[in-house]
């Protein structure tokens, strides 16, 4: 089984083609869109990469939790709920949501994913 740094090395890599970035920008706090630039349609390209890389499946709702997004018991003015909240990090274990609490507008959901997360995510898979 790889070691964290061997998954963080490959998807480094992996990164780093996927979005032009340099390698050493891809630190394992590095946000995918705030930091790395990532859009939605680089976000598919790298779960299929890593999928391919490391012979995982991962799923969307493993990254971004649609059906949670789009409840009503979740979500009031574009917004989760404390609730919501609570659910968000029970299926995102890997994600600080500490800085997305002070502002959990739905359409900053993608925001919160980092490197971390995508290692772990691996890592968990493995």
């Amino acid at each position: 089984m790889a070691t964290k740094e061997e998954i963080l090395a490959d998807v480094q890599k992996l990164l780093a083609e996927s979005l032009a970035v340099d390698e050493e920008e891809v630190t394992l706090d590095a946000t995918l869109v705030d930091d790395l630039g990532a859009e939605s349609i680089d976000l598919l390209e790298i779960v299929f990469s890593i999928e391919k890389n490391f012979n995982i499946k991962i799923d969307r709702s493993e990254l971004v939790p649609e059906d949670l997004l789009s409840n009503t018991q979740y979500v009031v003015d574009s917004k989760l709920t404390q609730e919501g909240l609570e659910e968000l990090q029970k299926r995102l274990p890997e994600a600080n949501l500490e800085e997305f609490k002070k502002n959990p507008l739905v359409q900053n959901i993608t925001k919160i994913l980092t490197v971390n997360d995508l290692v772990n995510i691996v890592e968990r898979k493995l």
